[in-house]
């Protein structure tokens, strides 16, 4: 029977599937030096019997004679076949990279959060320049609650990059830099340079997004943040529950990655969130991996509750 096996190394937590047995016969086959070399041998590539017994030096009847036993436990399977001399050898390899017994009592049900992200390989692939072995790679920039950039204004849509966070978490963990700003210090550090970007919230309210906005393929108004979002196709976006999610390289040095998260007001940005987290399947069907990308999105209150719970796709561009 296979099995996940969950472990934990540190503060990650990791998984592997494994073969489970509840005949104990089956374990005292692994158990033997020579059968357990000889999974050792198999797990790295397939091999054929006369292989094994020439690369582990001993006589190939023995080497047939635990594959045998190994096979009819479901420990190797059979994995192609190879020309040898004219004749024709099979391949075997190891099923899986570990193995156990397991009595009858002692399961507990183990929470785990659902996890859409995963399964759809288009948000893995949308994020993947922020990932780097396991880790996030970037900076999420939030605007600052207190008045600041040249509106004066004071964001109130930070809180939003929590949602986003946890979406993140199911792709990747977090490392051990603080991986959040507020716009104002992240542009007086210039943090915006050398590295990936996330901004949340539209370019009133957030300055970094406001640095971005001329190089979005849709953007907002140039001359009045506040009046919309407009495609080069001429279309206009102005309610306040329209947002935007786009992503671009990074202009100011090409090897990094610009996401923007943003709305004509705060419900806008929180449409766009939810479309990024909630609905990515549908938001990212068409996301194209190496392309400049924009859409913009609406949300709606559908069962009447003064909450947005349904995303829909108004306009996408990909260059």
């Amino acid at each position: 029977m296979e099995k996940t096996l969950l472990y934990s190394v540190g503060d990650r937590m990791l998984s592997k599937p494994i073969t489970v047995y509840k005949d104990v016969s089956c374990m005292s086959v692994l158990s033997n030096p020579v059968a357990w070399k000889i999974m050792q041998l198999l797990s790295s590539e397939p091999k054929y019997t006369a292989q094994v017994a020439r690369e582990l030096r001993i006589y190939e009847q023995s080497a047939y004679y635990y594959m045998q036993k190994l096979q009819r436990i479901g420990a190797i399977q059979q994995s192609g076949t190879k020309t040898i001399r004219g004749g024709t050898a099979r391949l075997f390899k190891t099923v899986n990279p570990s193995y156990g017994l397991e009595m009858d009592w002692g399961e507990s049900l183990f929470s785990v959060l659902s996890n859409n992200n995963r399964e759809d390989s288009s948000n893995l692939v949308f994020f993947k320049e922020f990932i780097k072995d396991d880790l996030f790679n970037g900076l999420i920039v939030v605007g600052a609650p207190d008045p600041h950039g040249p509106y004066k204004s004071s964001a109130r849509d930070g809180h939003y990059a929590i949602q986003l966070a946890f979406s993140l978490g199911n792709l990747c963990n977090i490392s051990d830099e603080f991986i959040v700003k507020l716009d104002s210090d992240a542009r007086a550090e210039r943090a915006i340079n050398g590295r990936n970007i996330v901004s949340i919230g539209g370019p009133g309210t957030n300055i970094v997004t406001a640095e971005f906005n001329k190089y979005l393929p849709i953007r907002f108004n140039e001359s009045n943040f506040w009046s919309g979002l407009a495609a080069d196709t001429g279309e206009l976006y102005n309610m306040d529950n329209h947002g935007l999610i786009a992503k671009i390289r990074n202009p100011y040095d090409e090897k990094y990655t610009v996401i923007i998260v943003a709305g004509v007001r705060s419900i806008g940005t929180k449409s766009a969130v939810l479309g990024l987290t909630n609905f990515a399947s549908q938001i990212l069907r068409n996301y194209a991996d190496g392309h400049e990308w924009a859409i913009v999105v609406q949300g709606f209150d559908m069962n009447a509750d003064g909450k947005i719970d349904h995303v829909d796709v108004l306009k996408e561009i990909c260059k």
